[in-house]
């Protein structure tokens, strides 16, 4: 199971676990540095004066070893440009390596970004002056994703994916792999669902523990990077384990893994 990704455009190669921060979980500016130390590189931001923007603006990581990601709102020309330029002085930097197009979740709204007066369009034009590396579309929607991917208008690609959510592996990664985009991934817990028990569950089974369904993520060869958003230095630590035990799940492991994610998705109601 390869360790590092080459994600292009001039970025430093990434480790395949990534570091994202949320609105809902909490990460100091020496928990992203201690992140880093460890390896970790690909640091996926959520807008907010976090850990990770405080790190980075402290100067507590080298800014030339990470790749910094955030997601755009803006759907218009006149929007993103507020939003990159309010991005770049919160992160203290010259350069987001990646913006993606946050929740795209209708062609509607893809028609809308990509209008004459739409948000690709000032993106576009960062990438040329250097201030925006790769372009990408985060969504739900897996045929979406696919369809937008095909139109060569984008860099990259961020879908959910987990072992109760496999639908990208038919979906999606057929044609990420065909058009060598890379492909980054959320939810690899199913918010947390994966670790927790079933009713269905065997007698004496004991959900794998967080570490095991980032390892099931990372074992697709599609994927380049999966994404960790640990609340607090206690789960990162936890998560961080898995970098001294880098491996591919054993083939039973997987079975037991895809079984459970199979009763977790028949228990979890509505799942598209």
């Amino acid at each position: 199971m390869p360790r590092w990704a080459e994600l292009g455009g001039g970025l430093p190669s990434v480790m395949r676990l990534g570091l994202a921060t949320r609105g809902n979980t909490s990460l100091s500016a020496d928990d992203v540095a201690l992140a880093v130390e460890c390896g970790v590189n690909y640091l996926n931001w959520c807008g907010h004066n976090d850990g990770i923007a405080q790190a980075l603006r402290g100067k507590l990581i080298d800014r030339g070893s990470v790749a910094v990601a955030m997601q755009l709102d803006a759907r218009d020309a006149a929007c993103a440009e507020s939003e990159i330029e309010d991005a770049l002085h919160m992160l203290g930097t010259h350069r987001i390596d990646v913006v993606t197009f946050y929740y795209v979740e209708s062609k509607s709204e893809w028609g809308q970004i990509t209008a004459r007066d739409g948000a690709l369009h000032v993106l576009e034009a960062e990438k040329q002056t250097g201030r925006v590396g790769l372009i990408g579309l985060t969504t739900h929607q897996r045929k979406l994703a696919a369809e937008c991917a095909g139109e060569n208008k984008l860099d990259l690609l961020m879908v959910r994916y987990n072992a109760a959510h496999r639908g990208a592996e038919q979906d999606v990664f057929p044609v990420t792999e065909r058009l060598g985009l890379p492909v980054v991934v959320y939810t690899a817990q199913r918010w947390g669902g994966l670790r927790r028990a079933t009713r269905d569950d065997p007698s004496g089974f004991t959900p794998p523990a967080a570490t095991e369904w980032y390892r099931f993520a990372l074992a697709h060869p599609a994927v380049s990077v999966v994404l960790m958003a640990p609340n607090g230095r206690q789960e990162l630590e936890e998560n961080l384990r898995l970098l001294g035990n880098w491996r591919a799940p054993t083939a039973a492991e997987f079975e037991v893994m895809a079984s459970h994610g199979l009763r977790v998705r028949k228990n979890a109601g509505r799942f598209p």
